[in-house]
């Protein structure tokens, strides 16, 4: 029996063992299992590598996109750039990181947003998933600026995001954790009020199906979308590098 899973730190909210065990029972692939590792620490990866020997594929989410790194063997060429990693295949004793996260948001991107002249994009949150978006950005050449509680050189605190500043940006993408459940009340702290009909918001959020960031957007007249489209594009890159398709 083959064995895939997901490795996180509380995986309560994860749609990912329900979307592979429908996917294998769709398609018949008797010899395959889904399950969840919640790993309190990410230093638990070895011995969990060691207690399941028929592991062949692993999903990475928060907080272990960047931190599962120094435990691979190997890095493809896009997570190395993008600097984390969401999919890691087990062959031979050998661990091998990929990102498709960068793949499923930039192939859903391109279906919800029409990127004209003059895109840009405001990137709220630093961390493994806002790294992927990047990379997808940099490949559609979607000029974007990037806001963080801990802001680095080019970057924007919150306090930063005013009204004035929001109307710069049509396309806001929310890279943080901030409305996942179970903490359903809290939400980026921009200025909503500021959001018009011209604004796309695209949260990578994906539980709720709508977040009170895509609800203030919606009630202003924004075009919405949640990161469920890219949860099933970044799965469907994920079973290709493990099936070798």
């Amino acid at each position: 029996m083959r064995k895939f899973g997901l490795v996180g730190k509380k995986l309560g909210h994860s749609f990912s063992k329900r979307y592979f065990t429908e996917k294998f029972a769709r398609e018949g692939i008797a010899d395959a299992v889904y399950e969840l590792y919640e790993l309190p620490e990410i230093a638990g990866f070895p011995e969990l590598l060691a207690r399941e020997p028929e592991l062949v594929g692993l999903n990475v989410t928060v907080p272990y996109k960047e931190a599962v790194i120094p435990y691979l063997h190997e890095l493809d060429n896009s997570a190395a750039r993008i600097g984390a990693v969401n999919t890691i295949k087990i062959e031979d004793g050998k661990t091998k990181g990929y990102n498709t996260d960068f793949i499923g948001f930039r192939d859903t991107l391109q279906q919800f947003y029409p990127a004209g002249a003059g895109a840009r994009a405001l990137v709220l949150g630093t961390g493994g998933a806002a790294k992927a978006v990047w990379a997808a950005l940099d490949e559609l050449a979607i000029p974007y600026t990037s806001v963080s509680r801990n802001p680095a050189r080019n970057q924007l605190q919150y306090e930063a995001v005013t009204p004035e500043v929001l109307q710069a940006y049509a396309l806001i993408i929310n890279t943080t954790p901030l409305g996942m459940a179970p903490d359903t009340a809290s939400a980026p702290a921009i200025p909503y009020e500021a959001l018009t009909p011209g604004h796309y918001l695209y949260d990578l959020v994906y539980n709720p199906e709508e977040t009170l960031f895509l609800q203030k957007g919606r009630l202003a007249g924004a075009h919405t979308m949640n990161g469920l489209p890219m949860l099933h594009a970044q799965a469907d890159a994920a079973w290709k590098i493990w099936a070798n398709e």
